[in-house]
């Protein structure tokens, strides 16, 4: 019990840091004010939430990968949005993202072990 809990007190910060890793790797353009600059001086998720609008409107011109990827991570900041891109994509079950990087892979399972609400 004290080994979760202490896992669930440091979740917060554990989601953040890996929602920014995501971030850089996706590119700064998508999230916050879609600045690098901006990227670096996020302090909490709310300042790097997805651009949905940009978002909705590029996902037929982005890579299948990167489509994915992102589709991922805006289900962790709005289910429905993030369900309905996935299915977009494509997207049928958890065995999909075995089309990602190591690096892409390593934050979704970051975020999913983290992930404390939005």
């Amino acid at each position: 019990m004290a080994l979760e809990q202490a896992h669930f007190d440091a979740a917060p910060q554990a989601f953040f840091n890996a929602w920014k890793r995501g971030a850089q790797i996706a590119g700064p353009e998508w999230f916050g004010d879609g600045t690098r600059e901006g990227l670096q001086r996020a302090t909490s998720k709310w300042g790097l939430r997805p651009n949905m609008p940009m978002l909705n409107d590029a996902l037929g011109v982005l890579s299948s990968s990167q489509r994915m990827f992102l589709s991922a991570m805006v289900s962790f900041y709005n289910a429905r949005e993030g369900g309905a891109m996935l299915k977009r994509c494509g997207f049928e079950g958890l065995s999909d993202f075995g089309g990602l990087d190591l690096e892409r892979r390593k934050v979704i399972a970051d975020l999913t072990l983290n992930y404390d609400g939005w």
